[in-house]
């Protein structure tokens, strides 16, 4: 079975002008064609096709990508075996990321006491200050903002650190708990939820559960916060809600 260049195109995600692109510089040529002339894509094409696109997930430049495929000591499983090596390497740079920008939307604040360095050690790349504007909006007016505001304005390097590693820890546990496929109102999960309730109250606000609850709508209504949080596992944002208003409801 063969399929046109529409069909692959459609397949894979792609246009027909990138396929012929790769045609033209003998990246992908097709098996075989018509008696018309038109091309026809074999399954070994579309392992090809495979490789390709993952590559170029990774980065790598097509010129690069037909040298690596037409290496003449690899097979389709070696390649895949070097792709889930980079890819996983990828994976763990982006959780790092996630995690640097859940560490900055919990301090909601730009008022830090800590030099450029010790800004970096905790927040890597993000910078607080570009969403103060957006955290004042949102919660400015309130006893809550005032509270965290007061209160993160004392901490040092080691406060941060040690808070964002316990952030971290109750995040974990609550993917950990969505890949077991646990229900929301478990009660494993909704210790959880109460944990990172304890957490907010601990180092930034009086977090009762009505604040916890909107919280958790926030999670799961926000574009940005829900992508956080369905990066690092599809539908947690919503699990996340969830398990916070099964808590609360508890309470």
């Amino acid at each position: 079975m063969t399929l046109s260049i529409g069909q692959v195109a459609k397949l894979a995600g792609i246009t027909v002008r990138t396929l012929h692109h790769y045609d033209e510089i003998a990246l992908l040529t097709p098996s075989q064609r018509t008696t018309a002339g038109y091309r026809r894509y074999t399954d070994d094409d579309l392992l090809r096709l495979q490789q390709i696109l993952l590559y170029r997930e990774l980065g790598f430049p097509l010129e690069q990508i037909t040298d690596i495929l037409d290496h003449p000591h690899t097979d389709h499983l070696t390649h895949l075996h070097r792709q889930h090596q980079l890819l996983t390497r990828k994976a763990q740079r982006l959780h790092q990321v996630i995690t640097n920008v859940e560490r900055a939307i919990q301090a909601h604040t730009h008022h830090l006491p800590l030099t450029p360095e010790e800004r970096f050690d905790v927040f890597g790349h993000f910078t607080p200050e570009d969403h103060h504007a957006e955290v004042q909006r949102r919660w400015g007016h309130t006893d809550a903002s005032t509270e965290s505001h007061r209160r993160a304005a004392a901490y040092t390097k080691t406060d941060w650190l040690q808070l964002t590693a316990e952030a971290t820890a109750i995040d974990d546990d609550m993917r950990a708990a969505h890949a077991r496929g646990l229900a929301p109102d478990h009660p494993q999960v909704m210790d959880i939820a109460e944990r990172h309730r304890a957490h907010i109250t601990r180092w930034f606000y009086d977090c009762t559960p009505e604040l916890h609850r909107g919280l958790g709508d926030l999670y799961a209504t926000d574009p940005r916060f829900t992508a956080t949080y369905d990066d690092r596992a599809p539908g947690l944002a919503a699990y996340y809600r969830q398990a916070i208003h099964a808590n609360a409801r508890r309470l």
